[in-house]
């Protein structure tokens, strides 16, 4: 349950790209952008901070090592739109645009840094695919200290049981969860 949202708070949108969106989901595209969409507006109209991330693995150190499982993984060979964020999420200058290799959008890119600039104490998270990108960047702000909060109705994964297991047993160690509806009740009563 979302109790409260920090008075700087920042929404970190993962990997809402043409790449990965496109890709069949557990949730219906549809519908996970328009609670995307919901989340923006609410930011924008409280004046604060969105960050936009994409994934690149290109040259990857990741990329080039053993792992099981489907072979997609490992040396990918991107199409040239792939890491274009879709035209649903109007993207504004001011907004943060970080690009990982990752699945964590904190390791080797200058996301801390920009948060810490506008002084963000806490995040609300949303994206794809909720056991892989937003999972990752997840563990990362909890070590880092942030309060979070997790959209889950604005996340999804192309397996139920990853997006479950994320939801049931990870974030509640780590965050508060709930729905764009609560994180934009809390946003307007935040302190």
């Amino acid at each position: 349950m979302i109790t409260a949202l920090d008075k700087h708070t920042a929404l970190i949108l993962i990997d809402l790209q043409e790449g990965i969106v496109h890709v069949p989901r557990i949730h219906p595209r549809k519908e996970l952008l328009a609670k995307v969409i919901d989340l923006i507006n609410a930011f924008r109209i409280a004046t604060l901070p969105i960050v936009i991330v994409n994934v690149d693995p290109t040259n990857a150190p990741w990329t080039k090592s053993r792992k099981e499982g489907n072979a997609q993984h490992s040396s990918p060979t991107l199409s040239a739109d792939f890491t274009k964020i879709v035209e649903e999420i109007h993207t504004k200058p001011e907004d943060v645009f970080i690009t990982k290799q990752t699945w964590n959008a904190f390791y080797n890119t200058p996301l801390h840094e920009a948060l810490q600039k506008r002084n963000i104490t806490g995040i609300v998270l949303a994206g794809i695919a909720t056991s892989i990108g937003v999972e990752g960047t997840a563990r990362a702000a909890s070590e880092l200290g942030y309060n979070i909060s997790f959209a889950i109705d604005a996340m999804s994964d192309s397996i139920l049981e990853a997006h479950q297991h994320s939801i049931n047993t990870i974030f509640p160690r780590i965050g508060e969860i709930g729905d764009t509806d609560q994180i934009v009740a809390a946003l307007r009563n935040r302190k």
